[in-house]
């Protein structure tokens, strides 16, 4: 189930519809209140968020989702009018996993929301055994759970992925642009700044861990490596 908010009606049953229609269940929301009403009966497996709304703009709703235990790694879309550089980056920055500007096609929203979709995982694949563990960090795959010292560190559905992506490498130096196309799914409009502001707050979030000459290493110019 994704939840949509989007105050424009026309937009909002134009891309319910669009969903739907491709086996994609979707319900739509023209205020935030009926959101939050909505999530406190039923969580969604996705959501859809314009930023420009009424009673509470998008990256408001955003940063109670990443707060909130329950909600932090539900997977989130900005859709928006805005198309600046800055505006996508500090999308992101707080927690967004794609992002998206108006006028958009319904092939391009609903391969993206596939492409996330793909990327979150199904039962079968959440299922899948896989603990990693590098020195004192823990990263537990079908949990989906990282820990310092047994000391769970929470992390946005992007950033998992991120330092998953890292650590499945081995050694090998990822490129930004491997990273944005294997942790984003496609390459991005070459925005390859938005691998370095996940960095950064990856970095922050693991602590002393994320130290370069701990985890993850900077290759001058190229991108990034697991430390070995």
């Amino acid at each position: 189930m994704i939840y949509f908010v989007e105050d424009d009606i026309n937009i909002r049953k134009l891309v319910s519809y669009a969903l739907n229609n491709n086996g994609i269940e979707a319900t739509g929301f023209e205020k935030p209140s009926e959101f939050w009403e909505k999530m406190r009966e039923q969580l969604p497996d996705m959501i859809l968020l314009d930023i420009m709304l009424p009673e509470e703009d998008g990256l408001q709703i955003l940063g109670k989702l990443r707060k909130d235990r329950r909600t932090t790694k539900i997977p989130v879309i900005m859709i928006t009018a805005k198309a600046s550089e800055y505006d996508k980056v500090y999308g992101l920055d707080s927690g967004a996993d794609d992002y998206i500007t108006k006028p958009f096609g319904m092939m391009e929203l609903i391969a993206r929301v596939k492409a996330l979709q793909r990327r979150v995982g199904g039962p079968e694949e959440k299922s899948e055994k896989e603990v990693y563990i590098i020195n004192r960090l823990k990263i537990s795959v079908p949990e989906h759970t990282v820990a310092v010292d047994g000391k769970e560190i929470s992390l946005s559905l992007k950033e998992f992925e991120l330092l998953l992506a890292i650590v499945k490498a081995d050694g090998r130096v990822c490129t930004r642009d491997w990273l944005l196309e294997n942790v984003w799914g496609y390459s991005f409009d070459g925005e390859s700044r938005t691998v370095d502001v996940h960095i950064r707050k990856l970095r922050a979030k693991l602590g002393e861990d994320g130290n370069e000459e701990k985890i993850i290493e900077t290759v001058k110019g190229i991108g990034y490596k697991l430390k070995k």
